[in-house]
């Protein structure tokens, strides 16, 4: 099946500092896609590329395609229709609507700057705020934002984005500030959905078991780079490169007491301050001196796609 979004060796620097340093993705049509890593490896710069929303100190290389479009090339009228496919969620959802409008004012402008009338947008606006699971959806219309809490707010942005019907759903750690049960909810909801319409999912999240419970594969980051590529099952159970392996272990188990979690040593490293090899060569307890000097080639090992110079000894 041909892909939805294809990111294809892509580079960005802000100014002369380096984020992203060749980055590939693929996503298909109604797959889910989880980009995880730990903080300023890369994963919301991604997003934020394939959207176009980037400052002007923004340099970009490679190749970023969402159907037949060329992202990276559009401007004007063709850059807004693009961003009219695609549904962005973002972490915190008071920064991303009006404080002086109410909830329902908020929805039914969304849906009528997508072609439909009064009525039947604040109709649409009604069922999808009882599909996300929130009660008494008339009392809801008529709050401003600052009468919900983060989790139901989020909930209003998400059936934003949904009354959209994006084809394309990118979201970037929608339930970062939510409560463990809240989290569960609102992805399963935004998940079921999704499939509904058919649309795909880029989610972006610093759980590992999150992204397993919703995505059918996952990218590991970090440094700027996608290091493992793999199926959700085979990523959990099965981690080949040694940063995946990391961040697996470092998770505190549920039936067990732990004195010590383990944790891989040193502080994550972003791109400007990688050199030419594996950027986790520092902290990597396995590495060897050629995984300083060279980027090893991103290799298949059994449904794993894995950038590691020692690949076929730690798998």
């Amino acid at each position: 099946m041909t892909a939805l979004l294809q990111v294809d060796d892509l580079t960005l620097d802000l100014g002369d500092t380096p984020i992203l340093r060749g980055v590939s993705l693929a996503v298909r049509p109604g797959e889910a896609l989880g980009i995880v890593g730990e903080s300023g490896s890369g994963k919301s710069m991604t997003l934020r590329t394939v959207a176009r929303l980037l400052p002007d100190s923004a340099r970009t290389g490679g190749a970023v395609r969402v159907g037949d479009r060329d992202v990276l090339g559009l401007r004007g009228r063709e850059l807004r229709e693009h961003r009219r496919g695609l549904g962005m969620v973002f972490q915190d959802p008071r920064s991303a609507i009006n404080p002086v409008h109410t909830v329902g004012a908020f929805l039914v402008e969304r849906a009528r700057d997508a072609g439909q009338d009064t009525a039947a947008a604040r109709e649409q606006a009604l069922t999808v705020l009882r599909r996300m699971g929130m009660t008494d959806p008339e009392r809801r219309m008529r709050q401003h934002p600052f009468e919900l809490s983060g989790g139901l707010l989020q909930r209003v942005m998400i059936a934003s984005v949904l009354m959209e019907r994006p084809r394309l759903l990118l979201a970037d750690e929608p339930t970062t500030a939510l409560d463990v049960t809240t989290q569960a909810d609102v992805l399963a909801l935004t998940d079921e959905l999704r499939r509904e319409m058919g649309a795909a999912l880029v989610l972006v999240t610093h759980d590992l078991d999150l992204a397993s419970a919703v995505c059918d594969r996952i990218a590991v980051m970090y440094g700027g780079r996608v290091l493992e590529t793999a199926p959700a099952a085979t990523l959990r159970d099965d981690a080949v490169h040694p940063y995946t392996r990391a961040l697996l272990a470092s998770r505190p188990p549920l039936d067990q007491r732990l004195t010590e979690i383990p944790v891989a040593p040193g502080s994550p490293v972003p791109a400007a301050q990688t050199g030419p090899g594996c950027p986790f060569v520092d902290r990597c307890p396995v590495a060897l001196p050629i995984c300083g000097s060279a980027l090893p080639e991103e290799r298949l090992v059994g449904a794993s796609r894995v950038r590691c110079h020692r690949v076929e000894e730690v798998a």
